[in-house]
Parts: C-alpha cells; sequence; structure tokens
C-alpha cells in the first residue's frame, strides 16, 4: 500500500516505523516539541497510535490539531499541526 507522505512547505516527516518501539514516544514527544505555531509534522506509522494522540492532546490541549491523510491497515499517516502558540 502506497502511503501518502509528500510533504508541504511547513511539513515535517517524521516516520515512526523506523523508531524502537520502546523510544517512540520519547522521540515523538521531542519532535512535537520543537515545532513553532503553523508547523506541521507528518507522521507515519504501522498502527493507529491513538494512546500517543489523547497524551498529545492532554500535553498540548487546544494547540494540537490532528488530521489524518491516510488510515488504512499497516498504513497509517497523521498531521499534527501546531497552532497558536507564543512567538519566539
Amino acid at each position: 500500500m502506497p502511503l501518502d507522505i509528500e510533504t508541504e512547505a511547513n511539513t515535517h516527516l517524521f516516520d515512526a516505523r523506523g523508531v524502537a518501539r520502546r523510544f517512540r514516544h520519547s522521540a515523538i514527544f521531542g519532535a512535537i516539541g520543537v515545532l513553532r505555531s503553523g508547523e506541521t509534522m507528518r507522521f507515519v506509522n504501522d498502527h493507529d497510535p491513538l494512546p500517543l494522540i489523547a497524551q498529545l492532546r492532554d500535553r498540548l490541549g487546544d494547540h494540537l490539531t490532528v488530521a489524518y491523510r491516510q488510515r488504512e491497515p499497516g498504513a497509517i499517516v497523521i498531521d499534527f499541526g501546531i497552532t497558536g502558540l507564543p512567538e519566539e
């Protein structure tokens, strides 16, 4: 199944399939943590990360947007966007 991973400006690819499972959540939290308002992380995974999405929503609240680009068994692509953060 081909994945929809082509990115646009201000979109950064994170392919979790290449990260050891025990490191994935830490790596994802780190990657999301450096995004600025208006940026998106295109997340690729082999399963639907519902617990991770809940954790991200708990941490980021209304600053996080979640948009599935692809949601099929073995082929998950999600855009995690960041909005409304103060300027650095």
